[in-house]
């Protein structure tokens, strides 16, 4: 026989040998939640019988002793148990020199908070090992509402930047402020989905991926004597219902991990992750799940008549209590970090920054960071991947050496997580 696949079969009987008695007698009824507590004690070290030789005996067995703890860590370990590295406003080009100076004139600390950019967002997840990005969307059901930015005609050589067919059709656009900053990686939300999903298709296997999308439609006040800015669509049911529709167009059912997935048989969202907890890193690798940033009416439009979620594409950022609440957005880790760690705790995932506004980068300030890695908080998110030539500090977010920027949850991991193979 396959010596690997004798190891494999090997795994349930030595797993159930470990949560015997102390007898070693084994039942050969060991249900999976028994392997799993025999796999986070024997790593714990407190199995005094048989099953602690046993795994390590095989454990020594290189390599199947690895593929043996591969294997049953995907299996127990749940995707709540693993801290990630995201980024924020992940698309984010900086507005050029002049017109950064033209914007700090009259708002200098919305220029300040505007001086960072991203690489393309396959670069950050595969040379930085980002796994959450963000995307802000802006509704243009016409076409060519973003086509023509103002900025440029207010600073030299005062012409418009060239038109880019893209922008022209209908479809949900990617940028932060219309006319101002709207520098981006990926004109489109769907070409940043193939994007990433391209990235995905070449690497399967990797760590679930979450994306995170803000849907804007906020008015922008230029000041006196310039033209008015462009005026957002508003984001009423049709579009929320879009931003849905097009996340469908780029992925299959089976690579997306919905509330639907989640939930299962239970009354509510909550519920299920409360009492069921979330999928299993083997049942998410190579799979995608999306979270609504928005906590204003549009949170409360895109639940409505869809109880817990029921039939949407994204988890909501909703309070504990809620029917559908299984994804909550804390920005402030300092605040808040007992706060973030009790929902972690608790079953939650919880999306944190590190950063904000180049504050941190500037001064070279870590505190914010540290607190945003500590608190357990599974997606902790940054402008500053790497370091900013810009800025003379050095600051930027990492969760171990060598772009790994995948750990055990310093919360809620069990102690049989190995970092290293996770990802």
């Amino acid at each position: 026989m396959n010596k690997k696949i004798a190891i494999l079969g090997l795994v349930t009987a030595v797993l159930a040998l470990a949560v015997g008695s102390n007898k070693g007698a084994y039942s050969t009824e060991a249900s999976a939640t028994q392997n799993c507590l025999a796999w986070e004690r024997s790593a714990a070290g407190d199995v005094e019988d048989l099953g602690r030789p046993a795994i390590d005996r095989l454990a020594a067995d290189e390599p199947y002793g690895q593929l043996l703890g591969d294997f049953v860590a995907d299996e127990c370990m749940r995707l709540n148990y693993v801290q990630v590295i995201g980024t924020h406003n992940s698309y984010h080009v900086q507005p050029r020199p002049a017109l950064l100076s033209a914007i700090a004139a009259f708002d200098p600390l919305a220029a300040a908070s505007f001086e960072y950019t991203h690489r393309p967002l396959d670069d950050q997840l595969g040379d930085l090992g980002v796994r959450q990005v963000e995307l802000d969307l802006f509704a243009d059901p016409n076409g060519g509402l973003f086509a023509v930015p103002l900025g440029p005609l207010f600073v030299p050589p005062f012409l418009p930047d060239p038109i880019k067919p893209e922008m022209l059709a209908p479809g949900l656009k990617v940028l932060h402020i219309q006319d101002i900053d709207f520098g981006t990686r990926c004109l489109t939300f769907v070409s940043c989905l193939q994007t990433i999903k391209a990235w995905s298709d070449a690497h399967p296997g990797h760590l679930p991926l979450m994306i995170l999308v803000e849907a804007k439609d906020d008015r922008l006040a230029l000041p006196p004597g310039l033209p008015p800015a462009t005026v957002p669509v508003a984001f009423g049911e049709d579009e929320l219902d879009g931003i849905d529709a097009e996340i469908r167009s780029i992925f299959a059912d089976d690579q997306l991990i919905t509330p639907d997935d989640v939930r299962g048989g239970r009354a509510t969202l909550e519920e299920a992750i409360l009492k069921d907890g979330w999928p299993t890193l083997h049942e998410s690798r190579g799979r995608f799940l999306f979270a609504f940033d928005n906590t204003d009416a549009k949170h409360d439009l895109y639940l409505g008549g869809h109880p817990s979620l029921e039939g949407r594409v994204m988890f909501t950022s909703s309070p504990p209590g809620s029917p559908e609440s299984a994804f909550v957005k804390v920005n402030d880790p300092v605040a808040n970090q007992d706060y973030i760690r009790g929902l972690v705790e608790a079953g939650y995932i919880v999306r944190t920054r590190a950063d904000a506004d180049t504050v941190e980068a500037r001064f070279g300030l870590t505190a914010r960071r540290d607190a945003a890695l500590a608190s357990g908080a599974q997606f902790v998110s940054t402008d500053y991947p790497e370091p900013d030539p810009d800025f003379s500090t050095g600051y930027f977010v990492e969760i171990a050496a060598d772009g790994v920027n995948a750990r055990c949850n310093p919360v809620l991991a069990p102690p049989g997580c190995d970092s290293v193979s996770l990802d």
